[in-house]
């Protein structure tokens, strides 16, 4: 009887499952219509964003697929970038550095162009500026994934990438076994840092304004920006509002189930006395469909690929000349393409004068202390506060949904609030863009930091425990050396977060009037609302080499410190 009803019972949750799944993915398809139909429309030359709440879950829709899309996009460029970059020596010297300059050139010295662009290849449709608005949402999301791949696998202990030799995996088997798997906790966790980074810039993204033109999407961006330029405080606490929501409704459906899930492949021989668990994703581990579906993709997607493989040994000397053409095909372009905007950046660089070179330095050398000030202060908190959360999965469970709110929050949207304490306090905007810019940087150190500390091995804490080591001790012998490759991430992509913060740090709209501090940020920002392309080169040119430059010189050392000194392994 008793097997009856618990067969019965396991019926009903099977039934759940799959009704909640069904559901969603009916959602989904609505959803994609809609996407779909806002994407075909035909460009208007002025969009009206209407300040109704009851506007919102339409906008929330729309800011929602952006960001994803270009999450998706991330999500490949990353683990194709990052591979070749792990993998490849002679590319590495090439790769490394060009993402280092990538992740320091701002938003707006990517959107004029992508704007002109896309705007030109499709002038009558919509699709050109929403593919513009997510190629800025993609600028401020991949690099620190990136960067935390890379390092996961550069980082990956030898007794380990020796077993998988022994054990004679291809390629795409050790990348399936061994590879994701280890960078996966640094990878979801600095995933999460990306979405944040892609709604930081969402009211620039999607009300842009070059010159005398104005380009808007219909989305919490915009909405939240036609709020603030208004000074309409109703609408900017219900974006506040509907972005809390949204943020919560991520993490608790995407994020939660993803971070429970990785705990699998922590690095460690004692299992941990508290089990994170996740209600979405014991729904999916229950679902039938989930399952016919993960069989289905076993079964001929994993079989077509091992196929595929196979045919390409047999036939290796025709694909290696195909690839042989292939690359010095894709050789010739990029080399055109690179050729052709050096003489169009040079061609814009000759009319800087000599007095605007100055200024560019100067102001370059204000918001680099006020970069470093941001790094300083931020790393003050959140290395301990990161370290707390990612040991206690008591505490991660709480805290994880308030640190998502508070990281997802797109920073300029507190601005006005934060402006307004400290004109309270007589804080003028020459210190007070350190703690705008701290805003939206501190939390790339905070989630590495919590990706790190979730690594420490259970049996190396008990160790600790057993030894009653002393706090120093503890951290000086575990700790750092765990966490110390994840930080060295952190800070290398919040000083480049640090750097884009400054655009929205020292220039800022409020109530009708500006409010800005001397730095290149601001300098960038007046330039491109000017439609001045030549002094905004000089500007994200110099930004670009003072990153680089402070790349080569300190984080370079840093991540050889933390592969040598501080290896656990």
């Amino acid at each position: 009887m008793s097997l009856i009803k618990s067969q019965v019972k396991l019926e009903k949750t099977f039934f759940l499952a799959d009704l909640i799944i069904f559901i969603f993915i009916f959602g989904a398809f609505w959803a994609l219509l809609k996407i779909a139909q806002r994407w075909g429309a035909p460009v208007q030359p002025l969009v009206e964003i209407s300040l109704s709440p009851w506007s919102l879950p339409k906008y929330t829709l729309f800011s929602l697929s952006r960001g994803f899309v270009a999450y998706f996009l991330s999500l490949i460029f990353t683990i194709i970038y990052g591979y070749v970059a792990a993998h490849n020596k002679k590319a590495e010297k090439i790769m490394i550095p060009i993402l280092d300059i990538l992740q320091s050139i701002p938003v707006l010295g990517f959107l004029p162009g992508l704007v002109i662009s896309f705007i030109s290849i499709f002038p009558h449709w919509n699709i050109g500026l929403e593919l513009a608005c997510i190629l800025m949402i993609f600028s401020g999301q991949v690099w620190n994934m990136t960067f935390s791949f890379y390092s996961s696998l550069k980082s990956i202990p030898q007794d380990l990438i020796d077993t998988v030799k022994v054990w004679k995996f291809g390629r795409l088997e050790k990348l399936l076994r061994l590879e994701l798997p280890y960078a996966s906790i640094g990878l979801i966790w600095n995933s999460m840092m990306s979405m944040a980074g892609g709604w930081f810039f969402l009211t620039i993204c999607e009300a842009f304004v070059l010159g005398n033109k104005d380009f808007r999407l219909p989305g919490i961006g915009s909405y939240m920006s036609v709020a603030i330029e208004q000074g309409n405080i109703q609408a900017m606490f219900y974006a506040i509002l509907t972005m809390i929501l949204m943020i919560i409704g991520v993490d608790r459906l995407l994020w939660r189930p993803l971070v429970v899930w990785s705990q699998k492949f922590k690095f460690e021989e004692t299992k941990s006395a508290v089990i994170s668990n996740s209600f979405i994703l014991d729904l999916f581990q229950e679902s039938k469909i989930i399952s016919l579906l993960v069989d289905y993709l076993n079964k001929k997607v994993l079989l077509k690929i091992k196929e595929i493989l196979s045919q390409r040994k047999v036939n290796q000397r025709k694909v290696t000349s195909l690839s042989k053409i292939f690359r010095w095909t894709l050789l010739i372009l990029v080399t055109f393409f690179i050729l052709d905007g050096i003489i169009h950046l040079f061609s814009l660089l000759s009319k800087v004068s000599f007095a605007d070179w100055s200024t560019i330095l100067g102001r370059g050398s204000l918001t680099l202390l006020r970069t470093l000030l941001s790094l300083f202060i931020g790393s003050i908190w959140a290395i301990p506060t990161g370290v707390a959360i990612g040991m206690n999965p008591r505490l991660s469970k709480i805290l994880q949904p308030v640190t998502q709110i508070a990281a997802s929050f797109p920073a300029p949207m507190l601005f006005p609030l934060v402006i307004v304490i400290m004109n309270y306090f007589g804080i003028s905007l020459q210190f007070g863009a350190v703690i705008l810019m701290m805003l939206g940087t501190q939390w790339y150190i905070l989630f590495n930091t919590i990706a790190g500390a979730t690594t420490i091995p259970t049996d190396l804490v008990e160790v600790g425990k057993i030894y009653h080591l002393e706090k120093t001790k503890f951290w000086r012998r575990v700790i750092l050396p765990t966490i110390f490759p994840y930080l060295v991430t952190g800070w290398v992509t919040a000083m480049g977060g640090a750097w884009n913060a400054s655009i929205v740090a020292e220039y800022i709209h409020f109530k009708g009037r500006t409010i800005s501090a001397t730095g290149l940020g601001s300098l960038i920002t007046l330039s491109t609302s000017k439609g001045d392309f030549s002094l905004l080169s000089g500007s994200v040119l110099v930004m670009a080499l003072m990153v680089v430059l402070f790349n080569r010189l300190v984080w370079k050392r840093l991540y050889s410190i933390a592969r040598t000194k501080y290896a656990l392994i």
